[in-house]
């Protein structure tokens, strides 16, 4: 069953709130499937809503939702200039060594070979790769929390917007982000679930149900005010995590 979100901020001028894992932003087809905006729209009903920022579906986190046309213009409009700043947390496989870092490395489709049997799946791309993938420019920025000898607790911010940048980053050095099914220990756990569910293996290889992700915290400047605001880390992943989650603040 999906958990509820629940409002942070109500503000004249736009909300923020807090998505539950398995929950969908927006709707992508019309078969009354439930959805973040859906939820606003009957908690604020015939009023102005319109998201500013998406989550995937397994994501948690904080999502700002525009109440009116002119503050979802100039609050796109910061966006567009990256001057909403999102964090997140992310559990990952593995003790992290390096208290703060930048990863630097281009993003592209890797596209479907024996290798990687999923569409959509991104990876990072050399320069000059033989097979001609085009990529794009991704910087990611990481600050440990804390470790222990098998999960990391990492703060983390995407200085460029690429899909799925933060768990092809943190896989690419070495530290997939616990439950990830397709960047995690064996992407055909990715469409094995979508053929037969969560089985006892998916439970062996990853232990969550769900990518460890989540948005945590919002920042960005609005009418003279500095504002910040954060979602509490789910259960889900504290549980996981253990004594690491207490080193979120």
């Amino acid at each position: 069953m999906t958990s509820q979100p629940f409002l942070i901020a109500e503000e004249p001028d736009f909300l923020v709130v807090s998505k539950p894992p398995h929950l969908i932003s927006h709707p992508t087809r019309p078969d009354g499937q439930p959805s973040l905006l859906g939820w606003l729209q009957e908690k604020f009903p015939g009023e102005f809503i319109a998201l500013v920022n998406r989550l995937d579906r397994e994501t948690s986190g904080t999502i700002l939702a525009a109440r009116s046309p002119d503050a979802a213009s100039r609050l796109g409009a910061l966006t567009m200039r990256r001057e909403i700043h999102k964090f997140y947390l992310a559990l990952v496989s593995g003790r992290v060594r390096d208290d703060h870092g930048l990863i630097d490395a281009p993003i592209g489709r890797l596209g479907i070979s024996d290798a990687n049997p999923i569409w959509l799946c991104r990876g990072v791309i050399p320069p000059g790769d033989p097979e001609g993938r085009k990529a794009a420019d991704a910087r990611s920025e990481f600050w440990l929390l804390a470790a222990n000898d098998t999960h990391s607790l990492l703060r983390l911010q995407a200085h460029t917007g690429r899909l799925h940048q933060l768990r092809v980053h943190l896989a690419h050095i070495g530290h997939p982000v616990i439950g990830d099914k397709i960047y995690g220990p064996d992407s055909h756990l990715y469409l094995k679930f979508i053929s037969e569910g969560w089985t006892a293996e998916h439970q062996r290889l990853l232990g969550l149900r769900r990518h460890a992700l989540h948005a945590h915290e919002i920042r960005f400047h609005w009418h003279g005010r500095d504002l910040a605001f954060t979602a509490p880390l789910p259960s889900d992943i504290a549980e996981i995590a253990g004594d690491l989650a207490h080193a979120v603040r």
